[in-house]
Protein backbone atom coordinates (compact mmCIF):
# COMPACT_ATOMS: atom_id res chain seq x y z
CA UNK A 1 0.00 0.00 0.00
CA UNK A 2 1.17 3.26 -0.96
CA UNK A 3 2.35 5.70 2.07
CA UNK A 4 0.32 9.47 1.21
CA UNK A 5 1.65 12.85 2.69
CA UNK A 6 -0.94 14.21 5.23
CA UNK A 7 -2.17 16.59 3.20
CA UNK A 8 -2.77 14.14 0.00
CA UNK A 9 -4.77 12.03 2.44
CA UNK A 10 -6.95 14.47 3.61
CA UNK A 11 -7.61 15.32 0.15
CA UNK A 12 -8.00 11.80 -0.83
CA UNK A 13 -10.83 11.09 1.81
CA UNK A 14 -12.46 14.33 1.18
CA UNK A 15 -12.34 13.36 -2.84
CA UNK A 16 -13.81 9.72 -1.85
CA UNK A 17 -16.52 11.35 0.75
CA UNK A 18 -17.90 13.43 -1.90
CA UNK A 19 -17.10 10.19 -4.57
CA UNK A 20 -19.58 8.61 -2.50
CA UNK A 21 -22.23 10.50 -2.36
CA UNK A 22 -22.16 11.07 -5.76
CA UNK A 23 -20.99 7.76 -6.92
CA UNK A 24 -20.12 9.38 -10.70
CA UNK A 25 -16.40 8.94 -9.54
CA UNK A 26 -16.36 5.86 -7.86
CA UNK A 27 -15.63 2.99 -10.80
CA UNK A 28 -12.70 1.90 -12.93
CA UNK A 29 -11.64 -0.80 -15.77
CA UNK A 30 -11.43 -4.45 -14.87
CA UNK A 31 -10.56 -7.10 -16.79
CA UNK A 32 -13.28 -9.58 -15.29
CA UNK A 33 -16.24 -7.51 -15.90
CA UNK A 34 -18.79 -8.81 -18.11
CA UNK A 35 -17.34 -12.48 -18.26
CA UNK A 36 -18.16 -13.70 -15.19
CA UNK A 37 -21.69 -12.85 -15.64
CA UNK A 38 -21.45 -15.04 -19.09
CA UNK A 39 -20.46 -18.20 -17.55
CA UNK A 40 -22.97 -21.13 -17.08
CA UNK A 41 -25.49 -22.96 -18.55
CA UNK A 42 -27.96 -20.79 -20.98
CA UNK A 43 -30.73 -19.75 -18.87
CA UNK A 44 -34.76 -20.53 -19.20
CA UNK A 45 -36.75 -18.16 -20.93
CA UNK A 46 -38.77 -15.62 -19.29
CA UNK A 47 -41.26 -13.42 -21.98
CA UNK A 48 -39.75 -10.27 -22.54
CA UNK A 49 -42.87 -8.21 -20.53
CA UNK A 50 -42.40 -10.24 -17.37
CA UNK A 51 -38.66 -9.42 -17.00
CA UNK A 52 -39.20 -5.80 -17.59
CA UNK A 53 -42.04 -6.11 -14.61
CA UNK A 54 -39.57 -7.48 -12.72
CA UNK A 55 -37.38 -5.00 -13.10
CA UNK A 56 -40.14 -2.48 -12.00
CA UNK A 57 -41.01 -4.33 -8.67
CA UNK A 58 -37.40 -4.19 -7.87
CA UNK A 59 -37.43 -0.26 -8.17
CA UNK A 60 -40.16 -0.41 -5.58
CA UNK A 61 -38.56 -1.97 -2.98
CA UNK A 62 -37.56 0.54 -0.20
CA UNK A 63 -36.93 0.92 3.25
CA UNK A 64 -37.61 3.22 5.28
CA UNK A 65 -34.48 3.40 6.62
CA UNK A 66 -30.76 1.35 6.15
CA UNK A 67 -27.94 1.33 8.25
CA UNK A 68 -24.37 -0.62 6.88
CA UNK A 69 -20.83 -0.32 8.24
CA UNK A 70 -19.16 -0.50 5.05
CA UNK A 71 -15.25 -1.78 4.59
CA UNK A 72 -14.13 -0.30 1.44
CA UNK A 73 -11.12 -0.53 -0.81
CA UNK A 74 -10.13 2.07 -2.80
CA UNK A 75 -7.72 2.12 -5.77
CA UNK A 76 -6.68 3.91 -8.93
CA UNK A 77 -3.35 4.34 -10.74
CA UNK A 78 -1.36 5.50 -8.00
CA UNK A 79 -3.26 4.64 -4.46
CA UNK A 80 -4.51 1.45 -3.19
CA UNK A 81 -6.15 2.14 0.34
CA UNK A 82 -8.72 0.96 3.04
CA UNK A 83 -10.77 2.29 5.01
CA UNK A 84 -13.81 1.99 7.23
CA UNK A 85 -17.74 4.04 6.79
CA UNK A 86 -20.76 4.12 8.53
CA UNK A 87 -24.11 4.46 6.20
CA UNK A 88 -27.45 5.68 7.40
CA UNK A 89 -30.05 6.46 4.48
CA UNK A 90 -33.74 7.41 5.71
CA UNK A 91 -35.86 6.99 2.64
CA UNK A 92 -36.46 9.99 0.85
CA UNK A 93 -34.95 12.43 3.23
CA UNK A 94 -30.77 12.03 3.58
CA UNK A 95 -27.95 9.73 3.13
CA UNK A 96 -25.03 10.34 5.50
CA UNK A 97 -21.77 8.86 6.02
CA UNK A 98 -18.93 9.11 8.87
CA UNK A 99 -15.33 7.50 7.30
CA UNK A 100 -13.03 6.66 9.26
CA UNK A 101 -9.29 5.91 9.35
CA UNK A 102 -7.02 3.92 11.44
CA UNK A 103 -10.66 3.71 13.68
CA UNK A 104 -10.68 7.70 14.05
CA UNK A 105 -14.18 9.51 12.36
CA UNK A 106 -12.10 11.92 9.80
CA UNK A 107 -14.91 13.08 7.85
CA UNK A 108 -18.45 13.43 8.00
CA UNK A 109 -21.37 13.70 5.25
CA UNK A 110 -24.76 14.42 4.61
CA UNK A 111 -26.30 14.71 1.23
CA UNK A 112 -29.93 15.62 1.43
CA UNK A 113 -32.95 16.30 -1.62
CA UNK A 114 -31.06 19.53 -2.81
CA UNK A 115 -27.36 19.91 -0.60
CA UNK A 116 -24.40 18.31 -0.01
CA UNK A 117 -22.77 18.78 3.21
CA UNK A 118 -19.20 17.45 4.04
CA UNK A 119 -17.20 18.15 7.56
CA UNK A 120 -13.76 17.52 7.30
CA UNK A 121 -12.24 17.10 10.87
CA UNK A 122 -8.22 16.93 10.24
CA UNK A 123 -8.58 20.19 8.24
CA UNK A 124 -11.34 21.55 10.05
CA UNK A 125 -13.49 23.05 7.13
CA UNK A 126 -16.44 22.36 5.66
CA UNK A 127 -18.28 22.37 2.10
CA UNK A 128 -22.04 23.18 1.41
CA UNK A 129 -23.24 22.59 -1.76
CA UNK A 130 -26.33 22.68 -3.77
CA UNK A 131 -27.08 18.88 -5.73
CA UNK A 132 -26.52 21.31 -8.94
CA UNK A 133 -22.63 20.82 -7.94
CA UNK A 134 -22.74 17.62 -9.38
CA UNK A 135 -23.66 18.25 -13.13
CA UNK A 136 -21.36 21.52 -13.11
CA UNK A 137 -18.02 19.42 -11.89
CA UNK A 138 -19.38 15.42 -13.04
CA UNK A 139 -21.67 16.87 -16.38
CA UNK A 140 -24.21 14.43 -14.80
CA UNK A 141 -28.09 15.11 -13.80
CA UNK A 142 -27.13 12.90 -10.49
CA UNK A 143 -30.34 12.79 -8.23
CA UNK A 144 -30.41 11.90 -4.46
CA UNK A 145 -32.83 8.90 -5.45
CA UNK A 146 -29.95 7.96 -7.61
CA UNK A 147 -27.53 7.80 -4.69
CA UNK A 148 -30.38 5.65 -2.80
CA UNK A 149 -30.90 3.18 -5.74
CA UNK A 150 -27.10 2.35 -6.28
CA UNK A 151 -26.49 1.84 -2.61
CA UNK A 152 -29.27 -0.40 -2.20
CA UNK A 153 -29.02 -2.23 -4.83
CA UNK A 154 -32.22 -0.84 -7.10
CA UNK A 155 -32.26 -0.44 -10.74
CA UNK A 156 -30.90 3.06 -11.42
CA UNK A 157 -33.00 5.72 -13.28
CA UNK A 158 -35.79 3.03 -13.38
CA UNK A 159 -38.83 5.03 -14.93
CA UNK A 160 -42.20 3.34 -15.58
CA UNK A 161 -42.95 5.63 -18.76
CA UNK A 162 -39.61 4.61 -20.02
CA UNK A 163 -39.80 2.05 -22.97
CA UNK A 164 -37.39 -0.77 -22.18
CA UNK A 165 -35.96 -3.64 -24.44
CA UNK A 166 -34.70 -6.99 -23.63
CA UNK A 167 -31.48 -8.27 -25.39
CA UNK A 168 -32.37 -12.03 -25.26
CA UNK A 169 -28.91 -13.05 -24.14
CA UNK A 170 -29.22 -16.92 -23.55
CA UNK A 171 -26.59 -16.51 -20.73
CA UNK A 172 -28.10 -13.56 -19.10
CA UNK A 173 -31.24 -11.88 -18.26
CA UNK A 174 -30.16 -7.97 -19.89
CA UNK A 175 -32.60 -5.14 -19.86
CA UNK A 176 -31.34 -2.00 -21.48
CA UNK A 177 -32.84 1.42 -22.41
CA UNK A 178 -31.97 1.27 -26.20
CA UNK A 179 -32.30 -1.95 -28.42
CA UNK A 180 -29.13 -3.85 -29.08
CA UNK A 181 -28.70 -2.46 -32.64
CA UNK A 182 -29.35 1.31 -31.52
CA UNK A 183 -26.47 1.19 -28.78
CA UNK A 184 -23.78 -0.43 -31.61
CA UNK A 185 -24.95 3.20 -33.59
CA UNK A 186 -24.63 5.66 -30.45
CA UNK A 187 -21.91 7.42 -32.32
CA UNK A 188 -25.20 8.28 -34.08
CA UNK A 189 -27.38 9.26 -31.92
CA UNK A 190 -27.59 12.14 -29.79
CA UNK A 191 -24.56 13.09 -27.54
CA UNK A 192 -26.76 13.43 -24.71
CA UNK A 193 -27.90 9.85 -24.56
CA UNK A 194 -27.15 7.84 -22.04
CA UNK A 195 -27.20 4.11 -22.13
CA UNK A 196 -28.44 2.56 -18.85
CA UNK A 197 -28.24 -1.58 -18.90
CA UNK A 198 -29.48 -3.93 -16.15
CA UNK A 199 -28.43 -7.52 -15.78
CA UNK A 200 -30.86 -9.74 -13.18
CA UNK A 201 -29.78 -12.39 -11.39
CA UNK A 202 -29.89 -16.16 -12.93
CA UNK A 203 -32.90 -16.55 -11.04
CA UNK A 204 -34.47 -13.16 -12.16
CA UNK A 205 -34.93 -12.06 -8.13
CA UNK A 206 -32.82 -9.21 -7.73
CA UNK A 207 -30.37 -7.02 -9.48
CA UNK A 208 -26.71 -7.95 -10.57
CA UNK A 209 -25.29 -5.51 -12.62
CA UNK A 210 -26.14 -2.04 -13.87
CA UNK A 211 -24.07 -0.40 -16.81
CA UNK A 212 -23.95 3.34 -17.41
CA UNK A 213 -22.45 4.24 -20.94
CA UNK A 214 -22.25 8.48 -21.53
CA UNK A 215 -21.17 8.93 -25.50
CA UNK A 216 -20.68 12.51 -25.08
CA UNK A 217 -17.75 11.81 -22.41
CA UNK A 218 -16.67 8.33 -23.98
CA UNK A 219 -17.11 6.94 -20.29
CA UNK A 220 -18.58 4.20 -19.24
CA UNK A 221 -19.49 3.64 -15.24
CA UNK A 222 -20.50 -0.42 -13.96
CA UNK A 223 -21.67 -1.14 -10.55
CA UNK A 224 -21.70 -4.89 -9.88
CA UNK A 225 -23.87 -6.53 -6.92
CA UNK A 226 -21.68 -9.80 -6.42
CA UNK A 227 -23.05 -10.79 -3.19
CA UNK A 228 -26.50 -10.20 -1.62
CA UNK A 229 -28.35 -10.51 1.70
CA UNK A 230 -31.35 -11.18 3.40
CA UNK A 231 -32.14 -8.44 6.15
CA UNK A 232 -35.81 -8.22 7.80
CA UNK A 233 -37.13 -9.74 4.67
CA UNK A 234 -35.44 -7.37 2.05
CA UNK A 235 -32.99 -8.25 -0.36
CA UNK A 236 -30.06 -5.83 -0.20
CA UNK A 237 -26.05 -5.74 -1.19
CA UNK A 238 -23.41 -7.53 0.55
CA UNK A 239 -20.40 -6.71 -1.73
CA UNK A 240 -20.56 -4.29 -4.44
CA UNK A 241 -17.78 -3.77 -7.08
CA UNK A 242 -17.38 0.03 -8.48
CA UNK A 243 -15.80 0.49 -12.17
CA UNK A 244 -15.52 3.62 -14.31
CA UNK A 245 -13.32 3.66 -17.61
CA UNK A 246 -13.45 7.26 -18.95
CA UNK A 247 -10.43 7.53 -21.50
CA UNK A 248 -7.08 6.90 -19.32
CA UNK A 249 -8.54 7.86 -15.84
CA UNK A 250 -9.64 4.87 -14.30
CA UNK A 251 -10.96 4.25 -10.55
CA UNK A 252 -12.00 0.94 -8.41
CA UNK A 253 -14.13 0.47 -5.27
CA UNK A 254 -15.31 -2.70 -3.60
CA UNK A 255 -17.79 -2.09 -0.65
CA UNK A 256 -18.19 -4.69 2.00
CA UNK A 257 -22.07 -4.76 4.03
CA UNK A 258 -21.96 -5.44 7.26
CA UNK A 259 -24.30 -5.50 10.38
CA UNK A 260 -27.20 -4.36 8.18
CA UNK A 261 -29.92 -2.74 9.99
CA UNK A 262 -33.10 -2.25 8.31
CA UNK A 263 -36.20 -0.19 9.28
CA UNK A 264 -34.69 0.50 12.97
CA UNK A 265 -34.37 4.31 13.85
CA UNK A 266 -31.86 5.82 12.55
CA UNK A 267 -30.77 9.38 13.82
CA UNK A 268 -29.38 12.03 10.84
CA UNK A 269 -27.36 14.78 12.50
CA UNK A 270 -24.47 16.66 10.85
CA UNK A 271 -22.78 19.08 13.35
CA UNK A 272 -20.44 21.65 11.86
CA UNK A 273 -18.50 23.52 14.45
CA UNK A 274 -18.37 27.22 15.05
CA UNK A 275 -14.66 27.74 14.40
CA UNK A 276 -14.75 25.97 11.30
CA UNK A 277 -13.84 27.75 7.74
CA UNK A 278 -14.83 27.19 4.05
CA UNK A 279 -13.15 24.33 2.70
CA UNK A 280 -10.51 25.79 0.02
Amino acid sequence: MKKLHKRSMQNLFFKITVGLSFIWTLFACSPKVGNELMNGDKLPKIKDKELVDRLDSLSKIEPKTFYSKLDINYKDSTTDISFKTSLKIVADSAVSAIITYARIPIVTAMVTKDTITVVNKREKCYTVQSLDYLKTTFGVDFTYENMEELFLGKPLDYNIEQKYFVDHDPYRYSISTHKKRDKKRMDRRPKEDIVLNYILSNDGKSLQQTTIKSPSDSTEITVIYEQRQEVNGMNVPKVVHMHIKAKEKGIYIKMDYEKVEINEPQELIIVIPEKYEKCK
